[in-house]
């Protein structure tokens, strides 16, 4: 009979394994009981207590000792959301006899390269919204008192905010206060840019990466986030099941003969993945194409928020044939994509091509008709997409003809 021991460990676990904010149960398969460990286990949790994390800090720890860790899905864990006593203790007991008896729900458990992948984008994501933060502290809206206004970039950096600053007339502490943030914005700046040129030389090499950059408004910071919230493209079978991972599905309320309500989107999944396929949905909204007339088509009718929402979905849809059928996008432009390319390769570390008496990969963008020819391509597919919706008409239910009704006699 083979032993199942079921872990439930709070986030806030920093010094003792098995105390307070933790639990640990055992199993043969018939009943749990609790789990206190052998000698060696006890001498040995103040060495994996400073390195214990997030769930995949403790898979890490825990994989070279057991055959198999299994991280459980919260959501999907009926047993423990619904006790009503529950403790650290119960929830282990309970998980480990839901496995033992094949009942729990697990979530996939990503290799070491796709999980450092999704720590720097993680990491990247902070810093993005730290800086976010600090433009915002010493602006209007951000605080009232400040009387500097708003700079006109959309992301201004710390030499522009000092400009800035110094064409106002502001008290010594304000102008302190404006210099501690500006010098802020510069180090996470740097930061920033280390971020870029880490997340580069992880996903240079990387095929997928490569594919999803032909999508018309995907950089390499989306098509990585994407990559690395995703994983093995393998795992879902339908991009249905892509679409609900980034919670972009929508809610369906039914019930008997009833008609289904359907709502807002679940938002239940990656939601920083999601975040990245809307800001690529803004880009391709821009840009010519079938995206952005399907953009034109459901802003018309719905609003500029919920296209968006819509092109991020479609934008699930097509990463999902384009990964599985390991194929490029076929509007795409070759000139911007060698552009993207290059570029990536660049932060990556490769040398410069200047000077040394040939073309560049990335020559035939800088070509003005080349680059209007492909434009004029992809404005054409747009006015293919616009025709062919203007052609869709309303289908009522099939009906049956006598030839149909003579065979089924």
């Amino acid at each position: 009979m083979r032993r199942v021991i079921g872990m439930d460990i709070h986030r806030t676990l920093r010094r003792w394994w098995f105390g307070k904010t933790a639990g640990c149960a055992i199993t043969d398969g018939s009943t749990a009981r609790d789990w206190k460990g052998s000698a060696a286990v006890c001498d040995g949790r103040m060495r994996l207590s400073s390195r214990l994390g997030n769930a995949m800090a403790v898979v890490r720890v825990l994989s070279p000792h057991v055959g198999r860790v299994i991280v459980a899905n919260p959501m999907q864990v009926k047993a423990i959301a619904h006790a009503r006593i529950k403790t650290d203790k119960i929830d282990a007991g309970v998980l480990a006899q839901l496995h033992a008896s094949g009942f729990l729900p697990e979530v996939w458990v990503p290799d070491e390269r796709t999980e450092r992948l999704r720590r720097l984008v993680a990491r990247r994501n902070q810093v993005v919204s730290h800086a976010r933060e600090e433009r915002g502290a010493w602006h209007p809206a951000g605080a009232p008192r400040a009387e500097v206004p708003a700079c006109r970039s959309v992301q201004p950096s710390g030499s522009r905010l000092a400009r800035a600053a110094e064409r106002q007339v502001l008290p010594d502490d304000e102008r302190a206060a404006i210099a501690r943030h500006i010098r802020e914005i510069d180090r996470l700046a740097e930061d920033l840019a280390d971020l870029d040129r880490d997340i580069a030389r992880e996903a240079v090499d990387d095929a997928q990466v490569r594919r999803l950059q032909t999508i018309t408004g995907v950089n390499v910071i989306v098509a990585s986030g994407i990559i690395a919230a995703v994983g093995d493209i393998r795992r879902f079978r339908e991009p249905q099941k892509l679409v609900s991972y980034f919670g972009l599905n929508p809610r369906v309320r039914q019930s008997g003969l009833g008609l289904a309500q359907y709502g807002r989107i679940s938002k239940h999944g990656r939601s920083h993945a999601r975040a990245m396929l809307v800001e690529a949905a803004w880009a391709a909204a821009k840009a010519p194409g079938p995206l952005r007339a399907f953009f034109l088509r459901i802003r018309n009718k719905r609003g500029h928020q919920v296209a968006a929402v819509a092109v991020a979905r479609k934008l699930a849809v097509l990463i999902w044939h384009l990964l599985t059928k390991e194929q490029d996008y076929f509007w795409a432009r070759p000139s911007l994509v060698a552009a993207k390319q290059r570029q990536l390769a660049l932060k990556a570390g490769a040398p410069g091509e200047r000077g040394v008496g040939r073309r560049g990969s990335a020559y035939a963008y800088n070509v003005k008709e080349l680059r209007n020819s492909e434009k004029a391509a992809a404005e054409n597919a747009e006015r293919a997409y616009e025709l062919m919706v203007r052609h869709w008409r309303s289908r009522g239910p099939k009906r049956r003809t006598d030839a149909t009704n003579e065979e089924r006699l």
